[in-house]
């Protein structure tokens, strides 16, 4: 996900795709630890979309305390 695409979301939507993305992580790794994946990259863009999330859903927030 584009950092566009990520600030267009409500702060649940945000949390929703949290969950999944992290989800997908866990998966990723899991599986690259039984049997290498074909692009191990992968890992790294989603490791990274988790951190967009996570910056999104904190910047979110703290305007919701500020108002």
């Amino acid at each position: 996900m584009k950092t566009s695409e990520i600030e267009k979301l409500s702060l649940e939507d945000l949390k929703d795709k949290l969950q999944e993305q992290q989800k997908q992580l866990k998966d990723l790794k899991m599986n690259h630890a039984v049997s290498p994946l074909e692009n191990p990259l992968q890992i790294k863009a989603v490791r990274r979309t988790v951190a967009r999330l996570l910056t999104a859903i904190t910047s979110k927030e703290n305007e919701i305390i500020a108002q």
